[in-house]
């Protein structure tokens, strides 16, 4: 009987600085694994330049935001003890796309400006705060979920709203790229700028994990072995939306991630949520590595969007889940 994915686990933390040293070779102009790590530590030069100052911050948020990406999704999976859970249920994903796109938008910024993560760090937090208040004290977890998608719903049509205002279709254009999500240009600053949230999210999360683990035997079971329920399931719709809020607002909308990752590592552990974050993580981080490098390496006019890839990825994931599910159930007895 599979338990803690330990092979698993250790081989995602091979890959995953495997993946970043391709991350820091990889562009239009390619450096050799010795270049790229001589690179980061000399202190002059055009390979400095490229692999540190260039390359080290798109790689490390990469990283970071897989890794919050499959956190999330596990954690969600697990405190709603279903796996088609994902990070953008609580609206905070949408209302830092909604905030950001606004000071694209009307501040007339460039999306790579430090303000945009900073405003779609500041709408997530505002939709946390109005997530707790409309969802009031000792809400039901479907109360929370209606709140949430309230919430995703507004925020997806103030997002639309800004689009069309756009002062030109030059802003609204821009707006529209950033939406799709992207890596590109992005420099220490929006790192230093999102770490705390990042980090706050990885916190809140695993210290919920054995909670996941009572709740598998239900909510009741899981309140008589002294669950507080109201303050897990807070705790864990906060940490995910300040984890999901600051990645949105730093990259755009990167979907499927939180998704996918989970779904990778389940069928290798048990029915224990809590064994499944660590390695979430770590195949979340893997996965956004993954497609950001491949947008370098695709040949097109523009760079693609690291979104889209992961769209491209996701997509055909859930539909190989859906026809093997069918051949289960098609195989199994009546």
């Amino acid at each position: 009987m599979p338990g803690f994915p330990l092979r698993l686990t250790i081989a995602l933390a091979a890959l995953v600085p495997l993946l970043m040293l391709a991350s820091l070779m990889v562009g239009a102009a390619g450096l050799s694994p010795v270049d790229a790590l001589v690179a980061l530590w000399s202190g002059e030069g055009p390979a400095s330049i490229i692999a540190r100052d260039i390359r080290l911050p798109r790689t490390l948020l990469a990283a970071s935001i897989g890794a919050t990406l499959g956190l999330s999704g596990a954690a969600l999976q697990g405190l709603l003890r279903n796996p088609l859970a994902e990070p953008a249920l609580f609206g905070a994903p949408q209302a830092a796309a909604a905030a950001s796109s606004f000071v694209i938008a009307f501040g007339f910024l460039s999306a790579t400006s430090t303000v945009v993560p900073l405003a779609g760090i500041a709408g997530a937090l505002v939709s946390i705060g109005g997530l707790v208040a409309i969802a009031g004290r000792r809400a039901s977890l479907t109360v929370i979920l209606l709140a949430g998608l309230a919430l995703a719903s507004f925020a997806g049509a103030a997002t639309a709203l800004i689009l069309n205002l756009a002062p030109n279709p030059f802003i609204a254009l821009e707006v529209a790229f950033w939406l799709l999500g992207s890596l590109e240009d992005r420099s220490v600053d929006h790192l230093v700028i999102s770490a705390p949230f990042l980090v706050a999210s990885w916190i809140v999360l695993m210290l919920n994990a054995r909670a996941f683990r009572a709740l598998t035997l239900g909510e009741d079971a899981a309140a008589s072995l002294g669950v507080d329920l109201f303050r897990t399931r807070l705790l864990v719709v906060v940490g995910v939306a300040l984890g999901v809020g600051a990645a949105v607002a730093v990259a755009g909308s990167i979907g499927f991630v939180g998704l996918v990752a989970p779904h990778l590592v389940r069928r290798y552990a048990d029915s224990d949520p809590a064994h499944v974050m660590l390695p979430a993580a770590l195949a979340g981080a893997a996965l956004l590595l993954a497609a950001d490098i491949s947008v370098r390496i695709i040949p097109a006019a523009i760079e693609l969007k690291v979104g889209v890839v992961t769209a491209l990825i996701g997509v055909p994931f859930f539909l190989a889940m859906i026809f093997s599910e069918r051949r289960m159930l098609e195989g199994s007895p009546s």
